[in-house]
């Protein structure tokens, strides 16, 4: 700002020089202005620069506009045009000689008529002290919050596609090759030449949004229908797309904004007023609605509305720049345009004669002013800003809904603009503080009326109604449970998860079926690579619509689902018993899994907790054996065709008392194993056998060629040390096991010794084997 003030000093002193009239300016005196003027003391200032111009023959331009900013700043705006047209009529006035009128201006609606106050910590709040007002001013647009929008687009779900992470999105979104990383959760998306048929569409989103929300699913493929015309410059196909769109979803925001923008570029800007009119009766505070109105307008050649729309458009947003030039380039022209065909004479003296006041409010004019409604209860008119109004009173809220209404509608196609700059500055409402303009010929005051206040009854229902309920409702009676169902259970989705093929499936039924076959259950396409990666992400877009609107349904699946977890978690009454080889206590035990039933089984006991499972060799009459181990799962590793390898380790023995069956694989009843402890003279002759039985394998160990202790340590490790109290474990001392486990015995002697609770018996049957390996190793 202090840069227009010395623009202004230095004119003021340049036509002094070329002036001999401007002898009488005395520097000094307007040293003392620019003083109070940076003190803050504005009045002082304009008191200063009024007595310079009166001591002049003829009015000083550069002196005129110091004197309007000093109005300006003032709050004195009226005052301040009056010098404003002084200046402009001893010379145009240029964009940047505006700057100052109109961002008062802006920050008068923004304050006072809008309720805007100063932006605190990045955002702004009214004076009501609701929330819902970013310092642009720019309101965000409700259906960019819906549950069922696109969050690129911003609009209702569109082919539907589940990338990678569970997130959805149009597919012609995450078709954009700017599009690399997933706006929820940022993880980066798998670029289209690495899918073979490209991104496919969720089949059970796409049918569930196409009946839930018909209308603008239709709405919304002829919407992208139109952006592709466009994009082809095929603009007639394009606006009649749109067309089609709007008569089917007239209330969306974001689709009159692009049919006004494409009515721009058509140069049909009747056409353009009239959707951007719409748009700010939908978005009454949206920055770009207004903005769009402005640029219309003023391609329309109906500057002074296209005026009003900037001067919302900077009182919405102060800091954006490029439209507060546009407001500045606009207003001169205005100003400008006073003073076109005029046949008035120039007085010598700015206060002499009223040039500023009769041009700004003619007589003529006088008759037009009349107040607008006010609500019961309001303040008195007398205490109101002017708003200019034609009479009679035309309805047609396209025009009364703009934040600087002046009572005209906007004219029928191919009419042109009949208000003046008196219509529009006589608009403009009064300064903070309840300053009032000093026009010897203002008649009846009425209020202004921001969009916010215009939204009639019946409107502002509507839009409470819709933010309230977060965008679209979903009619109950079209959601049906047997939309969500999966088609392998035929139970409600629990965990849903989507194919790359685009099909959906409880995660867990979708497993089981990649065990026995990597190709998709309904299309059967391949999903080997799918499989390969386990990107078994939830469609969190699904599960989000079960828990809003199935709850309950919902509620009872996952019950369903939380018992049989519970029952699959019961290691007595159901254990897995994995049909295979010896296990014993403490030994570990890898296991290579391939058998689609032992997936599931190695699966459940993950999923379950319990990480656990039983190993029993085989029976031929029973199925398996009576005795086995208990394995604790310690680490599963995939490959990519879904085959695992399993660490596991020895916990515990059980007896089987009954043999079952469950998905596939065996299960059992079981009873788990303990030694009998001893004492006294037995627990003395126990020690002393334990002690010479470990010396007897220690031996055995150490006398094997290295070949053999190589294979042993690779596989097993190293003898396990001496236990103190070889009673200590309800399994006996862990050497022990690891000296069975490395003998060579057949399984069925191994399982004989395994059963036994006896720790002395079992002592004594290995010191048998080891007598006997030792004797028939060769010598």
């Amino acid at each position: 700002m202090e840069t227009g003030l010395r623009s202004h000093q230095g004119e003021v002193f340049v036509h002094s020089l070329s002036n001999p009239g401007a002898a009488g300016i005395c520097p000094e005196m307007l040293e003392v202005a620019e003083e109070a003027s940076r003190a803050g003391d504005f009045n002082l200032a304009v008191e200063i620069y009024s007595s310079q111009l009166a001591d002049l023959q003829q009015p000083d331009r550069g002196l005129c506009l110091r004197k309007a900013d000093s109005l300006s700043r003032a709050g004195r705006i009226s005052e301040a045009l009056d010098s404003y047209c002084t200046a402009a009529n001893l010379g145009k006035l240029r964009p940047e000689e505006l700057q100052l009128l109109v961002e008062t201006i802006a920050r008068t609606l923004r304050e006072k008529e809008l309720g805007i106050h100063a932006t605190v910590n990045g955002s702004s709040k009214r004076s009501s002290g609701e929330d819902g007002f970013q310092s642009s001013g720019e309101c965000e647009d409700e259906e960019a919050l819906d549950l069922f929008s696109c969050r690129l687009c911003k609009c209702l779900l569109h082919e539907p596609t589940t990338v990678e992470c569970g997130h959805t999105f149009c597919k012609r979104c995450t078709d954009d090759d700017s599009v690399t990383n997933c706006v929820h959760c940022k993880q980066n998306l798998s670029r289209k030449e690495g899918l073979p048929n490209g991104r496919r569409i969720n089949v059970v989103l796409s049918g569930l949004l196409d009946k839930l929300f018909a209308t603008e699913s239709k709405a919304r493929k002829l919407w992208i229908e139109g952006e592709d015309s466009w994009k082809k410059q095929n603009l007639s196909e394009a606006l009649e797309k749109y067309n089609g769109a709007v008569d089917l979803v007239p209330s969306s925001g974001r689709l009159l904004h692009q049919r006004a923008e494409l009515h721009l570029e058509m140069q049909n800007f009747s056409q353009a007023v009239q959707d951007a009119s719409s748009l700010c009766r939908l978005k009454t505070l949206w920055t770009e609605a207004h903005y769009l109105k402005a640029t219309a307008l003023s391609k329309a050649g109906r500057n002074d509305e296209a005026l009003q729309e900037y001067f919302l458009c900077v009182a919405l947003k102060p800091d954006w720049a490029k439209v507060k030039l546009e407001a500045q380039k606009v207003l001169g022209e205005l100003f400008s345009s006073v003073f076109e065909n005029e046949d008035l004479p120039t007085p010598l003296h700015p206060l002499q004669g009223g040039l500023a006041t009769r041009l700004i409010k003619p007589p003529a004019l006088l008759s037009s002013l009349r107040p607008l409604p006010q609500k019961p209860g309001s303040s008195s008119s007398q205490d109101s800003e002017f708003t200019v109004t034609k009479s009679p009173p035309v309805d047609d809220s396209s025009s009364r809904l703009c934040a600087l209404s002046a009572g005209k509608s906007d004219p029928s196609p191919g009419e042109g603009s009949t208000k003046s700059l008196a219509d529009v500055l006589a608009a403009l409402p009064a300064p903070p503080g309840g300053l009032k303009r000093k026009h010897k010929s203002d008649g009846p005051s009425a209020t202004f009326s921001p969009p916010s206040k215009l939204l009639r009854a019946d409107e502002a229902e509507t839009c409470q109604t819709t933010a309230a309920c977060g965008g679209r409702s979903v009619p109950a009676e079209l959601l049906d449970s047997g939309d969500l169902e999966c088609s392998l259970c035929m139970r409600l989705f629990y965990e849903p998860v989507a194919t790359p093929c685009g099909h959906t499936f409880c995660l867990k039924c979708l497993e089981r079926c990649l065990d026995h076959n990597p190709n998709c259950p309904l299309c059967k396409e391949n999903l080997s690579e799918y499989l390969a990666s386990r990107g078994y992400n939830k469609t969190l877009l699904m599960e989000e619509v079960l828990q809003r609107y199935l709850g309950d349904e919902l509620a009872e699946r996952k019950k369903i689902h939380e018992e049989e977890m519970k029952e699959l978690s019961n290691l007595n009454q159901e254990v897995p018993i994995f049909v295979c080889t010896m296990a014993f206590p403490t030994i570990p035990c890898p296991l290579h899994v391939f058998e689609p039933r032992y997936r599931l089984m190695i699966r459940r006991s993950m999923e379950t907790g319990t990480k656990q499972f039983g190993m029993c060799i085989t029976d031929e009459l029973k199925g398996f054996a009576d005795y086995g181990c208990m394995l604790q799962v310690r680490d599963v590793k995939f490959f990519p065709d879904g085959r695992s390898v399993v660490d596991t380790i020895g916990v515990s023995r059980f007896k089987v008392l009954s043999h079952g069956q469950r998905d596939g694989y065996n299960t059992a009843k079981i009873e788990y194993l303990e030694d009998k402890k001893v004492e006294g003279e037995e627990l003395t002759e126990l020690l002393k056998l334990h002690d010479s039985v470990y010396d007897q394998a220690n031996g055995w160990f150490t006398s094997l060629k290295d070949n053999m202790k190589s294979q042993i340590l690779s596989h097993f490790g190293h003898l396990p040390s001496k236990d103190p109290d070889p009673q200590a474990s309800p399994s006996g001392p862990a050497w022990s096991w690891w000296l069975l486990a490395v003998l060579p015995l057949e399984n069925r002697a191994q399982l004989t010794i395994l059963a036994m609770t006896s720790l002395k018996d079992r002592l004594i049957a290995v010191r048998r084997v080891l007598i006997f390996v030792t004797r028939k190793r060769p010598r």
